[in-house]
């Protein structure tokens, strides 16, 4: 291990056995093209972070750059726990699919089927699909007004998760369900509430103990805040300002991440995840084909894109029951991306080739960007 711009630079070289298939494109091997770009990007302070990449399970090429924490100088590095944001979605999306699997819950069963208090609009029209598609009409609960001002009072995981379903009892719908495509938060969050519903444990206990220790993520977890602020290991989350100048906000986010976004974990255990995930370790084949497969195109973007997405074209771009699922060159594709003004995330596999591409940063979105988009290159020009 290296140090190497005020963070660490790690190679993983134990190599591909003969049975991999074809040989690794040298521009994705240490010292290849793409190495030299990401610490290139590292060097002109516009990525902090760790990427991991993968090929049938084997190590490829791991990298840190930046700090977890500048005003204590801890460097990241390959065990550093980064807020996912949107990514965290995943995990939820799994717990519904195990729960369906189990026939405790049902895809075309309705909001008001577990949770009261909705209207009517909400609780007999908006179902577990429309949720889990973004096809459900609502929008994100942390633009509603005075939200942060609320959540900013919250200092327990039920005060997190009650509070921000309050508020989405009293949102109205942007579109009618199943009309439309609209990236959701508020949707996802009601999903956590389902699971806990179905399941007879809380959201928070569900997911750790039925998706983060069955996949064997042992560096993955909801933290709250005051676990964030004395873990050296989970990054502090910097948000760039007018100045040029990175701000730690930790103090600022919501005292624990929420079914919607912000898991912490590391690229190592994400990519853990979504071998699991694709390899059916979480679910039945029949449930994983189901929750990997495209349910609904995605039209042209309207507006600001949802966060991270993989940029390829919305003809070939669908709505998985939880991931993204497309086209590129060719090569399929699933993953989800998320963002935030302290974090940008990526996690992507490619089923035809067997690679996996994690890159998690303690710098806003869009840092990644460049970095994810270069692997795809490189990854499907053969």
């Amino acid at each position: 291990m290296l140090t190497l711009l005020g963070g660490t630079a790690a190679v993983l070289t134990t190599g591909l056995p003969s049975s991999a298939g074809s040989r690794v494109p040298d521009d994705l091997l240490p010292g290849g093209a793409f190495d030299r770009f990401v610490a290139a990007q590292a060097a002109a302070g516009a990525f902090s972070g760790s990427l991991l990449l993968t090929r049938r399970g084997h190590p490829v090429l791991a990298r840190s750059y930046g700090m977890t924490d500048k005003q204590r100088a801890v460097p990241n590095g390959p065990g550093t726990r980064f807020a996912l944001a949107s990514v965290t979605k995943l995990f939820t999306a799994t717990a519904i699919a195990q729960l369906a699997q189990q026939r405790k819950l049902a895809y075309g069963a309705t909001v008001g089927e577990y949770l009261t208090g909705f209207p009517a609009a909400i609780a007999g029209k908006v179902s577990i699909h429309h949720l889990l598609t973004h096809t459900s009409g609502l929008g994100d609960y942390q633009q509603t007004p005075g939200f942060w001002d609320k959540a900013a009072t919250w200092t327990s995981r039920t005060a997190v998760m009650d509070g921000i379903t309050d508020f989405i009892r009293q949102s109205a719908l942007l579109a009618a369900p199943g009309t439309s495509w609209n990236y959701s938060n508020s949707g996802y969050h009601l999903l956590g509430e389902i699971v806990a519903k179905a399941s007879g444990q809380s959201y928070y206990d569900y997911v750790s103990e039925h998706v983060f220790r069955r996949a064997g993520l042992l560096g993955t977890g909801f933290y709250t805040r005051p676990q964030r602020l004395a873990d050296s290991t989970i990054a502090r989350p910097y948000e760039l300002q007018p100045s040029g100048e990175h701000v730690d906000i930790a103090k600022s986010l919501l005292y624990v991440g929420t079914p919607a976004g912000d898991a912490f974990s590391t690229c190592a255990d994400l990519a853990r995840f979504a071998n699991a995930l694709s390899g059916a370790k979480l679910l039945d084949p029949a449930f994983t084909q189901l929750t990997l497969s495209g349910k609904v195109p995605l039209p042209p973007p309207v507006g600001p894109p949802p966060p991270q997405q993989p940029p390829v074209t919305p003809a070939t771009l669908f709505q998985g029951y939880g991931p993204m699922v497309g086209l590129v060159n060719g090569r399929s594709t699933v993953g989800h991306g998320g963002g935030s003004p302290s974090a940008s995330t990526s996690i992507e596999t490619y089923p035809d080739d067997g690679w996996t591409v994690a890159v998690l940063s303690n710098y806003g979105e869009p840092n990644i960007l460049p970095i994810v988009s270069l692997a795809r290159r490189f990854i499907t020009a053969g």
